[in-house]
């Protein structure tokens, strides 16, 4: 009982010290960030016809963190990945080991594309409809706290969300996932995704179909990235 005991104190030490490692890490880019904020500020405005309004002098600051914090979170990634590969690695066979290491570059690489997928493509869909529904109806003006709302509220959802095909792939390699569970939960994945995308996106229907459409093709992507996987595995514990 002891050690037990002992055993799972020392892996609260050792979680608690990599958490630290990732907050650490999660610091470090975000001071790296907001030292480069202004640049990235005028980079992310350059399309606006208008300068951004501000209500308070708090709001700049605000709006600064706030794109210091979504820099640091993307470059944070590799580094709560690997130290959760090494939290992990002692459970894992040597063969599981390397596969998880092999993932942790591709989660920052789907990440980053999800977050391109969202400002590049979605926002500026998404943008346009709504201002054509105010076109010669109202005077729009934009305040910098909103605006940044806006964006971060359409493109960091989707660096998560695109890491999904990723995740499935790494579960179904561990052989904790397989299609027939994927295919069974279809109905509940959908219901969740939908009310995902309902909850990121603004009220109204066309930005819910923009996002709830990636959403669904990325779940079904899964699902056949799962069935590969899985067949694979399946022929290599045969031959073995």
């Amino acid at each position: 009982m002891k050690n037990k005991d002992i055993q799972l104190i020392e892996h609260l030490d050792e979680l608690r010290q990599r958490i630290i490692k990732v907050l650490l890490a999660f610091i470090l880019f975000f001071v790296g960030a907001f030292i480069f904020v202004q640049d990235i500020y005028n980079w992310l405005i350059r399309d606006l016809d208008e300068k951004l309004a501000v209500l308070g002098p708090s709001d700049i600051l605000w709006v600064y963190m706030m794109i210091s914090c979504v820099f640091a979170i993307a470059a944070t990634i590799p580094a709560a990945a690997y130290q959760t590969w090494k939290f992990i690695a002692p459970a894992l066979t040597k063969d599981e080991s390397k596969v998880t290491l092999r993932f942790i570059p591709g989660l920052f690489i789907l990440f980053i594309i999800g977050i391109c997928f969202g400002y590049f493509v979605l926002f500026p869909i998404v943008l346009g409809f709504l201002m054509s529904l105010s076109a010669g109806q109202f005077e729009t003006m934009f305040t910098a706290d909103k605006y940044f709302r806006f964006i971060m509220n359409l493109t960091l959802p989707f660096g998560f969300l695109f890491e999904m095909p990723l995740v499935v792939m790494f579960l179904t390699r561990l052989g904790i996932l397989n299609p027939g569970r994927l295919a069974k939960a279809r109905k509940l994945s959908y219901f969740v995704l939908i009310i995902v995308s309902i909850l990121i996106t603004p009220p109204d229907f066309i930005s819910d179909i923009l996002v709830i459409i990636p959403l669904l093709v990325l779940y079904e992507l899964s699902v056949t990235i799962s069935k590969f996987v899985y067949m694979k595995r399946q022929v290599n514990e045969v031959t073995m």
